[in-house]
């Protein structure tokens, strides 16, 4: 297994049999989700859209008055940190379901798609940072831009670049059987490590900014490969003028967010719940600055280790 998976995954539930290398059985819930993926047997039959738009006045303000001590800071940074901590906070979100089981996650990461130039053929290239769950805003700063800029020099192939260009070397008949075998070796936990470090489709969740090209927010679907339980698409900005409570009229600037989730891991009411946190977070960033006060774990599990070991 990579370093970075081992160094940034949790520590705070023991291996029991049944477990996968990347997540811990979920068996303490409603009778209802252990039967729901059976019948919701992939992603696509699971598939819920929700849609939010934002308001950006103040992160744009909050931005510009933390310039000097994080130079590359954007409004992309404070939502990623935002939902590194939501899922500090909503642990089940962090679910996925693997041949009719759920699984809690025991890590965070997020894949993101990145242009290498801004070009109709312009490369695309995908990464895939680890975050710790009390991670603050200067933490993710920095290891997006690490990420970053170790993979976007044009002609660079990172390690997803080269596992599809070797795939893609491959017959029709032989990529075809390749690609069945992943599929059921990962069904049963034992897909090889070096396809898991890569596969953007394993992941908490799958992040795209296709405002970046002036491109409003689309609903992505969900693949049916890998364990990613959400995907997030992010417009561009927009503005439109609003009268305020003194009557005068001011520009408001907004993004509208597009997630699509998997009902299997959770139920509507948590979803919403989740939601509404994630407003609030991002309706005072200054939080994102601090770790949390506490981590909260997925009762799902409940098989916790001694308090003086049970660490993130």
């Amino acid at each position: 297994m990579d370093k970075q998976f081992k160094d940034f995954k949790f520590k705070h539930f023991k291996w029991h049999f049944g477990d996968r290398y990347d997540g811990w059985r979920v068996r303490n819930v409603d009778t209802v989700f252990q039967v729901i993926p059976f019948f919701l047997r992939t992603r696509i039959d699971a598939q819920n859209f929700y849609s939010d738009r934002i308001h950006i006045n103040h992160l744009e303000q909050f931005v510009t008055d933390h310039k000097a001590e994080m130079p590359q800071l954007s409004i992309m940074h404070i939502l990623i940190a935002a939902l590194v901590r939501l899922f500090s906070q909503r642990p089940n979100l962090n679910r996925f379901v693997v041949w009719n089981k759920i699984f809690a996650r025991n890590h965070f990461n997020l894949s993101i798609a990145v242009k290498r130039s801004l070009t109709d053929s312009g490369e695309e290239t995908l990464i895939k940072p680890y975050f710790r769950l009390e991670d603050t805003l200067q933490d993710i700063v920095a290891r997006i831009n690490n990420e970053v800029e170790n993979n976007i020099k044009l002609g660079q192939k990172n390690g997803s670049d080269i596992v599809a260009k070797t795939l893609g070397l491959l017959p029709s008949f032989l990529l075809r059987t390749a690609v069945l075998t992943l599929f059921w070796l990962d069904k049963i936990g034992i897909m090889p490590r070096t396809i898991f470090r890569v596969s953007p489709w394993h992941s908490s969740v799958f992040l795209t900014n296709i405002g970046s090209i002036g491109v409003e927010s689309i609903y992505h679907h969900l693949y049916e490969f890998g364990t990613c339980s959400m995907f997030l698409a992010l417009g561009r900005k927009t503005s439109h003028n609003v009268t305020g409570k003194d009557g005068n009229i001011y520009k408001d600037k907004s993004l509208l967010l597009r997630f699509v989730l998997d009902e299997r891991v959770c139920d509507g009411f948590y979803y919403a719940s989740s939601m509404r946190a994630l407003n609030k977070i991002l309706a005072n960033p200054e939080c994102l600055l601090k770790p949390p006060e506490n981590i909260v774990y997925d009762e799902g599990v409940r098989r916790k280790k001694s308090k003086a070991t049970a660490k993130i």
